[in-house]
This record gives structure tokens, sequence and C-alpha cells, in this order.
């Protein structure tokens, strides 16, 4: 199972793997895909950093990614200083009065860190500028293309640009901005996610942009056969995010119980697509946490970045409680294929594998 999207990124496998932690992702390409590191979580360039030189220290001189989320639009001189003074009390009230409600303690002091402020394009800028001294080979930015001058000093490294799409003009706009792969989420996705299903989407993106652009299937996707189909849809690979939260060394990074035993036990029935976590749609796991927002009474969600603002405390309370009934994680469908955890290297092999044994079982139908 091998495309030409192997040879121009240095992989062994078509397999791409979106994650925040750093330890999944030096395993994802270990063990011969491309790990991508999620980077909106990192406040201080310095972490960032940090994250990086391990990622250059733990992949076996393999290659990796980053993942940024930046408008392209790049806002006015001070348009982010003071995001907070826009957070209406009322809704600041309401989420006092919920996590109350839900039984949710406080935190200790030392355990707030405060708004992940890697939603600002100014920290994105950041996190491009650390990520460009390091070994990444390719830069992703989940929110379209990223500014030119971003694009343009990223192919001045030598790196590649991924940009996400849920529609064809999507990616239009990206390959005619430069962007060198596109990654077409389906409606089954986590995280920021449109609205048209993933097998719709791959054909439709793969013929609208022909045969110079590769394309990455998202949403969806968790087994080898389900590689297979994106491969059989026209896509040169895949973007997986979801499976790898129900790995072991995703514990490494994320070490509260209740994540993990909330992923494990849910279904494909069990996400939401909702705007309560960042202020755009994202698929979430679906519990009394979300569940709240929909109730009546509950305020509307407001607009990126000030949402994340919002509830930025609450999540780090929701993630501490040790509830799995509360966990505010975004969360592709795909999530009830996995029960239980298993290493990294494991998964990809029996990705590969399926995957292999798919496309020898279809060749042999003519």
């Amino acid at each position: 199972m091998r495309t030409s999207l192997c040879d121009r990124l240095g992989i062994e496998h078509p397999i791409v793997g979106f994650t925040p932690s750093e330890h999944v992702a030096a395993a994802i390409s270990r063990a011969g895909g491309l790990g991508v590191l999620g980077c909106v979580r990192y406040n201080d360039p310095a972490d960032v950093d940090a994250a990086l030189t391990f990622m250059d220290e733990n992949t076996d001189g393999k290659p990796y990614g980053v993942d940024v989320v930046m408008p392209a639009k790049v806002p006015a001189e001070g348009a982010e200083l003071d995001l907070a003074k826009l957070v209406p009390e009322g809704h600041r009230a309401w989420v006092d009065e919920t996590l109350l409600k839900l039984g949710v303690p406080p935190l200790a002091e030392a355990e707030t860190n405060g708004a992940v402020l890697g939603w600002l394009h100014s920290v994105a800028r950041q996190h491009v500028e650390v990520a460009l001294s390091h070994r990444a080979s390719l830069i992703a930015n989940a929110l379209g293309s990223p500014p030119d001058d971003v694009i343009a000093q990223a192919h001045e490294h030598g790196m590649l640009v991924a940009a996400l799409a849920g529609k064809a003009e999507h990616a239009r706009r990206h390959a005619g901005n430069g962007v060198d792969i596109v990654i077409a989420q389906g409606h089954e996705a986590g995280g920021h996610t449109g609205e048209i299903g993933t097998m719709v989407l791959i054909p439709e993106i793969v013929d609208a942009l022909g045969p110079d652009v590769p394309v990455l299937a998202a949403g969806g996707i968790g087994s080898g056969r389900q590689v297979a189909a994106a491969l059989a849809l026209g896509a040169s690979g895949v973007w997986m995010g979801t499976a790898w939260l129900t790995t072991e060394e995703y514990k490494l990074t994320v070490t509260e119980g209740a994540m993990h035993d909330a992923l494990l036990a849910a279904t494909s029935s069990d996400t939401v697509r909702s705007r309560i976590y960042s202020g755009k749609p994202a698929r979430l796991l679906k519990n009394s946490w979300t569940k709240a927002w929909e109730a009546e009474g509950a305020p509307d969600p407001l607009p990126m970045p000030l949402q994340n603002i919002l509830v930025a405390d609450a999540h780090q309370r929701l993630m501490k409680s040790g509830d799995p009934d509360v966990v505010p994680m975004p969360t592709g469908q795909i999530v009830g294929r996995f029960s239980e955890a298993q290493p990294v290297a494991d998964l990809v092999a029996s990705l590969v594998s399926e995957g292999d044994a798919t496309l020898d079982r279809l060749g042999k139908l003519r």
C-alpha cells in the first residue's frame, strides 16, 4: 500500500496522523507514517520548541509535520488585544452555574493555565517561526490556506504546506494559493468539520484539483479497509486524528484517565457537531457538557476566539474532574471502532496489513 505521496513526503505508508501529543506523533513517524503535531494547545513558543526538539530527537531521522490554527486574513494591529473583555458576563455566569450543576470541582491555582492562545493569529505565527527552525517537513493549517507570506516562508525552507477543506471550492482556492496538499475532511471527522460526508467529498475534491495536487482523505477512517476505500476514491493517502487518541502513547501526554475511559466507551453515535468548543462547528464527544449547551436557556456560542476564551478554564476543570461523562474532547464518529488501547506501531501495522489485504481482494474481483 504505497502511493506517489509516500515518495513526496519521504514516508513508507500513505498514513498521516494528526495528534496533540508529541509522543504519538513521533511514534507515527517511526512506524512509517507522517506524525503531525497539533500546536494549538501551546501558549508559549518555548513549549513548541521543546516539543519539536523532542520530535527531532525521537523520530529516528524520519519526517514529521506540524499543525497550526491560523486564519488566512491577517487581523488589524491590536485587534487581538484584550479579547477577554469582549466575553459577555452573562456567558461567564452561565458557564460557572453549569459547572456547579454538573458537580465539576474548581482547579487549584497551580493548575490554571488560562485561555489557549494558539487560536490567535499572532500566536500561530510564533508557532510557524519555531517550526521553521526545526526538522518539520510539512506545515498544515486547520483554518484554510495560511497567509501568502507563511506559504512562501515554508517553501523557502523546503516545507510542504497542507490545508483542510470541506468543499471543492475551498480546495480549489487552496491550490490557487500555493498549498501543496489538500486535506479533504468529511462530516464524520472530529474537530472542525463541514457538512459533506467523506464518501461524497473525496472524489469531488480529487476531480476539482486534478492529478497535480495530492489529496488526503479525512473523516471516518480507522481501519485498513477504510484506507483502501479512500485510495479507491482517488485520495493519495489518509489524514487520521481520532484513532490516535485511544493509543497507549497518548496517555503520556494527557494523563487524565477519564478521557481515555470516555473515548474507549464511546460508540459512533456518541458525537455531536457544535460550536461550543471553539466558536466554529466542531465534532465532539456527546455528554452532559454538550447537552447542557443544547438545553433551553443556554446561551449561543460566541465566535472564535471568544468562545475558547470563555470555556478555557471550564475545559481544564472538566478534563481534570475524573468524570468521563463531561470530557470536552474533539472526536470523530470512528471513535466507536476502538474499545481498547494499543501501541501506535500496532495500529499502523494493522492499517497497512488490512489495507493491503483489501486491495488484493478487490484486485481479484475483475
